[in-house]
């Protein structure tokens, strides 16, 4: 602390004197002003050891931190990663949609009948159950049925022959392309999306494009994120 209040004071005479032999600058108003408002922040720092931030405060500095450099982070009262933690969450509840219902579960005689025929036969896949299914005025989907089998620890049907997915798609990976897309959040809130493509084989990515206008870029549009 001591130290601390003398590096200031010097700081000031310094300046004090090199303005009045002509060698530099004398302080104004602006400088002195930072200079006591860094120190209030160490009085501020020293008395109070956690203090308390409204909504608006972490809305507020965390936009601002996203226009400071990060070497001159250490000015908040808070850690970085409280900061990136606070822009995170303000991005979440910008793009975070309520949910307009409950999911009810699947109905106990739906799920006997779906193990009963997937154990009576074990070839049947998920589409062949749900229309086996249908066939007995049971109405369920295949993801459902995906569900109740993973749940009961029942796997899906056993391959009748033929290379599996795994095999295909090293034999292809040369030639195959895997596009998609994300989303990046500026700080002022403002989506842009980024579509990019991979080659699979040698996992090199390629940026394709940038747009904050989806609507307008002749591009298909990108699947809803909650």
């Amino acid at each position: 602390m001591i130290v601390v209040v003398v590096r200031a004071l010097a700081f000031v005479v310094v300046r004090r004197v090199l303005g009045l032999v002509g060698l530099g600058p004398a302080p104004d108003a602006k400088d002195v002003e930072l200079a006591v408002l860094r120190h209030q922040l160490m009085v501020l720092r020293r008395q109070v050891a956690r203090p308390r931030f409204a909504p608006s405060d972490r809305m507020v500095l965390a936009m601002l931190a996203r226009l400071l450099p990060r070497d001159r982070w250490p000015v908040f009262l808070v850690t970085p990663g409280t900061l990136l933690r606070w822009h995170r969450e303000l991005v979440a509840r910008r793009w975070t949609y309520p949910q307009t219902g409950r999911r009810r579960g699947v109905p106990a005689a739906v799920v006997e009948v779906v193990l009963r025929l997937a154990r009576e036969n074990p070839r049947w896949g998920y589409p062949r159950i749900v229309g086996e299914c249908r066939k007995l005025d049971v109405v369920v989907s295949a993801t459902s049925v995906r569900r109740i089998l993973r749940r009961h620890r029942l796997g899906p049907a056993p391959r009748r022959g033929g290379p599996g997915w795994v095999h295909f798609l090293r034999a292809q990976a040369a030639g195959t392309l895997a596009v998609d897309f994300f989303t990046v959040e500026t700080v002022r809130l403002r989506r842009l999306y980024v579509l990019f493509v991979l080659e699979v084989d040698r996992r090199r990515v390629h940026l394709a494009g940038i747009t904050a206008h989806w609507a307008g870029s002749g591009l298909p549009r990108p699947p809803a994120t909650c």
